[in-house]
């Protein structure tokens, strides 16, 4: 059966391959949107783990998640430094890490911080921030870097770093006076950590003491040497991370620091913001699978209709095969056997194209979008679903030629139609 059914194909080859490529893209369309869909949610619940509450300036809890944790946008006011340090301060917290936004180095965002940075930080299920090469700032102009930037800009230890002031690729206001220095690289995590730069937050201080409003002061340089005799404290900044000595607080001290007289901020549970945005971006998800249905089916419908059109042509072949001795059953399972076997090659063939276009295009996805894919494995439980929906389609699909061909006679095969 699988000879016959392979030399029937090649006998028509051309229109063969057309409807196996019809059928392996609408696959690709299929797995590649559950991939994104799998991976993307991965990747926003895998960002931050550990951390009970996240605070910065109030403007809405997705705003605060998405340019603190994600990178995304930019903060509406910053917070005073007195202010972090009176919260941070309190009995119910046990760690809190500063962060400070708004340089970037060729594309990628600068964040200013400390160490406890990469003591407390902690992705996916509780795992922590760890170096693959060298340390933490020790001198007052280290970076540490990510490592999607070390494989983007090809950085290794020891290179040299001009910080530029704002962000996007093309700012013109570099801090090229106080250039930094690679002190240490980044495990990959699979996050935003990986595209970002990190330095001290006195290091930000000391970048910025010649600078006021975005742009430089006139007549006023303060080269490295200087900046290093010069108080560092921070004044303000962008947001803080907290971990509490005890979750039952967590609620209590929220309210506690959305009622903050000193100045408005605002506390959240990056928890419960992540699932506020996956419930926004669920509607594109949702449009996206319902498109590669209509792709598939568009698919199969190609599929059927090269089917039919060819049993037409195929009449005498099978009234042939009737002649030397098989049965209209026999003709039957030859016919859906195609089909499966059609549906079954365009399968492996979209599952080879998405495995090489992931490969193609993860690390530019990762590089322009922040979107981060996992490289081609072993199909998830979802796509095998997929993949068991598209074959009993194609196989439901091969029954109605089947059936056609099942009722055609000997006698109708074998005379000539005029």
């Amino acid at each position: 059966m699988l000879t016959l059914a392979l030399k029937s194909l090649w006998n028509r080859r051309g229109t063969a391959a057309l409807t196996l490529l019809t059928i392996a893209i609408s696959v690709l369309l299929l797995t590649g949107v559950d991939k994104l869909r799998h991976d993307a949610r991965e990747g926003f619940f895998n960002t931050v783990s550990g951390t009970d509450l996240i605070v910065g300036a109030r403007s809405g809890s997705l705003p605060l998640l998405l340019y603190s944790v994600f990178n995304i946008g930019q903060p509406t006011n910053n917070i005073r430094w007195s202010s972090y340090q009176q919260i941070a301060s309190n009995d119910q917290v046990a760690w809190s890490i500063p962060i400070t936004l708004g340089d970037s180095h060729r594309g990628f965002r600068v964040v200013g911080t400390t160490g406890a940075y990469f003591e407390h930080y902690r992705f996916g299920k509780n795992q922590p921030v760890s170096f693959s090469q060298g340390h933490q700032f020790d001198d007052l102009f280290d970076v540490v870097i990510g490592a999607e930037v070390a494989r983007a800009l090809n950085y290794a230890i020891g290179d040299k770093v001009v910080i530029a002031h704002g962000l996007g690729r093309g700012s013109f206001a570099n801090h090229d006076d106080k250039p930094f220095q690679v002190s240490g690289i980044l495990r990959p995590t699979g996050t935003a950590i990986d595209r970002n730069l990190f330095i001290s937050l006195a290091a930000w201080e000391a970048i910025h003491m010649d600078w006021r409003a975005g742009t430089r002061i006139p007549g006023l340089n303060v080269d490295a040497d200087q900046a290093r005799e010069m108080d560092l404290t921070p004044t303000q900044i962008t947001a803080f991370l907290l971990g509490l000595e005890s979750r039952i607080s967590t609620f209590h001290l929220q309210r506690a620091i959305n009622n903050f007289r000193a100045e408005p901020v605002q506390a959240i549970l990056p928890g419960v913001a992540l699932q506020e945005l996956w419930q926004v971006m669920s509607i594109a998800e949702r449009t996206l699978i319902i498109i590669s249905g209509f792709v598939v089916f568009a698919g199969f419908t190609g599929m059927l209709g090269m089917l039919l059109t060819s049993l037409n042509e195929r009449r005498r072949e099978l009234a042939v095969l009737r002649a030397v001795g098989a049965s209209p059953f026999r003709i039957v399972i030859l016919l859906v056997f195609e089909a499966v076997l059609l549906t079954f090659l365009g399968i492996l063939l979209g599952l080879l194209l998405l495995a090489l276009i992931t490969l193609g295009v993860q690390d530019w996805l990762a590089l322009e979008y922040g979107i981060f894919l996992s490289s081609p494995g072993w199909p998830n439980a979802t796509q095998w679903k997929l993949m068991g929906a598209v074959q009993l389609a194609g196989l439901f699909t091969g029954l109605i030629p089947a059936w056609r061909a099942y009722r055609y006679t000997l006698a109708d095969g074998l005379t000539p139609r005029l």
